[in-house]
C-alpha cells in the first residue's frame, strides 16, 4: 500500500514508519522535515496534492503540551480534520486515527477535547476509518517512559497523593500491531481503546520499573494533590509532561476494558513484565 503517515518522525509515528517498511509498503512521511507544516494546512486543499495515489492514511501526530507555536487546537483537530476531508475528495478511502484514551464522552482536558473533535469529525466522514485511543504507551524512545524510569530510580518517590490511581500502560508494539491489522479489517468504523494486559496502581507502575531496572522496591512519599499542581504550574515550563492537565488526567485515571482490543488483535496485548522485558 502506498501510505501517506503523519507524526513519522515522533515516538509513536517513528515505530509505525519502521514496521510498515518492513512490511513492505511504501511511506511518505509527512513531517516538517520533509515540507509538512501542519499549522499551515488548515485547508482540505493544502493536503489534496499530497494524496495522489495514496491507499491509506495514518494520523500520528500529537502533542502533551502547548507551545507557542504549537497548540492543541491546531495540531489535534483543525489540521487533521482538513486532512480528513482532503480523503474523502482524493477518493483515499482508508483512515486510521491516533486519538488518546480519555477523548469520549467524559473528555475535560483542551488535550483530549482537540482530540475528540478530530474523531468525531473523521466518524461522520464517508471513509474507511479506525480510531485508536492508546493508553499510556511506553517502549523504546518515549518520553514519557524516560521520565517515569527516572522517577523510578529515585531513592525516595514522590507520588501525587497516594499513588492508588491506576493506569494500563501499553507496549508502542501492541500499538503498531493495532495499526497494521486497521490497515485492512473489515469492516471498518471501529473505535478502539488500545491498552495493556491489565490495568495497575501508578505507584505499581512505577515500582515494576524500578525492579526492572535491578533495584528494590523504594520508599514512596505521597504528597497533597493540591501542593502537586501548584509545583505543576510553574513545572510545565521545564518538564511539559508536569503539566496540571496531565496531573488531572492522571489521577482520573487511565484504563479501559481489554477485551475488544484483545479480540481485534486474536491475542491478548503484552503485560507490563512481558513489555518491559523486550525494551
Amino acid at each position: 500500500m502506498n501510505i501517506l503517515l503523519t507524526g513519522a518522525s515522533g515516538f509513536i509515528g517513528g515505530h509505525i514508519r519502521r514496521a510498515l517498511e518492513n512490511a513492505g509498503h511504501t511511506v511518505t512521511p509527512a513531517t516538517r522535515q520533509h515540507g509538512f507544516d501542519f499549522s499551515q494546512m488548515l485547508a482540505a486543499a493544502d493536503w489534496l496534492p499530497h494524496l495522489q495515489g495514496v491507499d491509506a492514511v495514518i494520523n500520528s501526530v500529537g502533542i502533551i503540551a502547548e507551545t507557542r507555536g504549537q497548540t492543541f487546537a491546531t495540531l489535534h483537530h483543525h489540521a487533521p480534520t482538513a486532512l480528513f476531508r482532503a480523503c474523502v475528495m482524493a477518493g483515499t478511502p482508508r483512515v486510521v486515527q491516533i486519538s488518546a484514551l480519555g477523548a469520549d464522552e467524559q473528555a475535560f482536558t483542551p488535550y483530549q477535547l482537540s482530540k475528540k473533535a478530530a474523531d468525531d469529525v473523521l466518524r461522520a466522514l464517508p471513509l474507511a476509518w479506525f480510531v485508536l485511543r492508546p493508553s499510556l504507551v511506553y517502549g523504546e524512545g518515549g518520553a514519557s517512559m524516560a521520565m517515569f524510569q527516572r522517577m523510578a530510580r529515585l531513592p525516595v518517590i514522590s507520588l501525587v497523593g497516594d499513588g492508588q490511581y491506576r493506569v494500563q500502560p501499553v507496549h508502542v508494539s501492541d500499538v503498531v500491531a493495532t495499526v497494521l491489522q486497521a490497515l485492512q479489517a473489515t469492516p471498518a468504523h471501529r473505535t478502539l481503546d488500545v491498552v495493556g494486559a491489565y490495568p495497575l496502581a501508578f505507584v505499581d507502575w512505577l515500582q515494576t520499573l524500578r525492579l526492572e531496572q535491578g533495584k528494590k522496591n523504594a520508599v514512596t512519599l505521597p504528597v497533597p494533590f493540591a501542593l502537586m499542581m501548584a509545583i505543576a504550574h510553574w513545572g510545565r515550563f521545564v518538564m511539559p509532561l508536569l503539566h496540571p492537565d496531565n496531573l488531572r488526567i492522571l489521577q482520573r485515571g487511565n484504563v479501559a476494558n481489554v477485551q475488544p482490543l484483545a479480540a481485534f488483535l486474536g491475542r491478548m496485548p503484552l503485560s507490563v513484565e512481558e513489555g518491559l522485558c523486550s525494551i
